[in-house]
């Protein structure tokens, strides 16, 4: 599992990072599954928590069961440096969502090259809501780009309008992923929706976060 370390929030003097929900969810559904589970980000450490993510209206089952885990907060605050990681120890990649990896996640070169090597060796590819950004600088061995003609989802526009957050972000996934040549799809705003393509999970928004985990441990089982 692959996290953001990334916590301002643009130019708002507002803090982010990764999201709780789809970090928890996902890692109960492996953990309960018996995987070996190893959590890294490009600085290593504790990765910064999306404020938001912690309000009263977002805590569910998942969340509060990590906010009862001294163990896995303890796990959590010293994640692996992503420079270290190497996909030939690993079986599949998860990445969780939040607004922190528009900024860093999104161009990692560590994060890229893992990607590509997942891809390459036919190994399973997962990333919920925002993180579909680690694939757009992403390519194939025939230097096309890697969502190119597979189907893929994300954080929707109308749902990044609904946030506030349009004229702080980046960019705009939905487009990004579109304009990278991805057949990019969607249901209602917070609905859960997951697509695979292949080797590929992406996943629209946190609500999708543990289906998107179960359609990774599909493949790994």
């Amino acid at each position: 599992m692959v996290l953001t370390s990334h916590s301002e929030l643009g130019n708002t003097g507002e803090k982010t990072g990764f999201w709780i929900e789809e970090f928890a969810a996902p890692y109960y559904v492996f953990k309960d599954a018996g995987a070996s589970i190893t959590i890294a980000s490009p600085k290593g450490g504790q990765p910064p928590i999306d404020p938001p993510s912690d309000t009263p209206e977002n805590q569910t089952p998942a969340v509060i069961r990590f906010k009862a885990d001294k163990n896995l907060q303890k796990i959590l605050s010293e994640t692996h440096v992503l420079s270290t990681i190497s996909s030939d120890d690993y079986d599949g990649i998860f990445y969780p969502g939040g607004h922190g990896p528009l900024w860093d996640l999104t161009n990692d070169v560590d994060s890229i090259n893992l990607i590509e090597h997942f891809s390459n060796t036919q190994k399973p590819i997962a990333a919920v809501c925002h993180v579909p950004s680690v694939l757009l600088n992403v390519k194939d061995n025939a230097g096309n780009y890697l969502v190119k003609g597979k189907k893929v989802t994300g954080f929707t526009n109308t749902e990044e309008e609904a946030v506030g957050l349009t004229e702080v972000v980046p960019f705009l996934l939905e487009n990004e992923l579109k304009n990278k040549g991805g057949i990019y799809s969607k249901k209602e705003d917070w609905a859960s929706y997951v697509v695979s393509d292949g080797m590929l999970i992406t996943g629209q928004n946190p609500a999708s976060s543990e289906a998107v985990a179960k359609a990774l441990l599909g493949i790994l089982k």
